[in-house]
């Protein structure tokens, strides 16, 4: 397993740039604007450690976040994702959104933090039972 990235949600994304950029330090590492989603991603990491990244999301139409929902998930990398989920489930977790693409699960601690898992390398081709399992409730 590899640890990935935490994910922030942000309400004004010069605003958070200025402050994770500018007066934290961290360096942009790469952003991906997605129009059909209405969302920009943006990953940061220390000068000298890129492999612990920070992603912010900025969803375009939401502009106040309560709750804690800025919050997003820890990511974690895995070498089989049907494995992985398998042996979750086998401690009595919930797989919350299944690998059905043989690429991303999510799944929640028992505090409620999502947590998401992808594939290492390329997606697994799809295979049952994942492929026809639900999403149960949110991630």
């Amino acid at each position: 397993m590899k640890y990935l990235h935490t994910m922030v949600r942000v309400a004004d994304l010069e605003q958070s740039l200025l402050f994770y950029r500018d007066a934290l330090g961290l360096q942009v590492l790469r952003s991906h604007e997605v129009p059909q989603g209405r969302f920009t991603l943006v990953y940061l990491a220390a000068p000298c450690d890129a492999q612990a990244q920070v992603e912010l999301t900025w969803n375009w139409d939401e502009h106040a976040y309560t709750g804690g929902r800025n919050f997003g998930h820890l990511a974690y990398q895995v070498e089989n994702i049907y494995a992985t989920c398998e042996r979750l489930q086998a401690h009595g977790v919930t797989v919350v959104r299944p690998p059905r693409d043989g690429h991303m699960a999510f799944v929640r601690s028992p505090d409620g933090i999502s947590i998401e898992l992808l594939q290492q390398g390329a997606p697994l081709p799809p295979q049952a039972p994942w492929t026809d399992m639900p999403n149960v409730g949110t991630w």
